[in-house]
């Protein structure tokens, strides 16, 4: 657990910001917005993990999302919502998609894995982020399209070059000793 990292809870429902806020602010720093204009505002660099929800009046999730990737802002994302996943959710730059509601023991969770992968390499995290939208449309029984097909080859292509990069990993260090 990263005890001093910060948590950005993005949702226009303020009783479940509260409550979410409550589950995570004895592990990390909390900040709040109740829409995706506070939530720009509070953003930045210090932001280790934003977790925002789709549906809010004026500016939606997905444009906060946009927003916050548009700005370099090197945060992990989740889409924590009520929207059930479609094919649309294919092409948005989130490392991980959870439906509400979701209770303490997940929401931590949740924050921990987001921090964790935080730390891996870029082509590691896009392997992730593929596969819980993959997990994400399955659960909602949404892969007879061709955008579910495209991240499955996606996904496979990803998988392959990062078997790739262990095995070579693998192989040097295996020999490094008789250099």
């Amino acid at each position: 657990m990263n005890d001093d990292a910060t948590v950005l809870l993005v949702d226009d429902e303020s009783e479940l910001v509260s409550l979410y806020s409550a589950y995570l602010e004895d592990r990390y720093e909390v900040r709040t917005a109740t829409d995706g204009e506070e939530a720009l505002s509070v953003a930045d660099d210090s932001v280790d993990v934003a977790l925002i929800d789709r549906r809010m009046p004026g500016m939606d999730g997905d444009d906060v999302l946009r927003e916050l990737r548009a700005a370099e802002t090197d945060c992990r994302v989740a889409m924590l919502t009520a929207v059930e996943p479609t094919a649309d959710i294919v092409d948005m730059p989130f490392d991980d998609y959870r439906i509400k509601p979701v209770d303490e023991a997940e929401l931590v969770g949740l924050v921990e894995v987001l921090i964790e992968r935080a730390s891996y390499d870029e082509r590691s995290r896009e392997f992730f982020a593929l596969a819980s939208k993959k997990a994400a449309l399955e659960i909602a029984g949404e892969t007879s399209t061709a955008a579910y097909e495209t991240l499955c080859d996606d996904l496979e292509s990803v998988r392959a070059d990062l078997d790739n990069h262990l095995d070579a990993v693998g192989a040097e260090a295996a020999f490094s000793d008789v250099a």
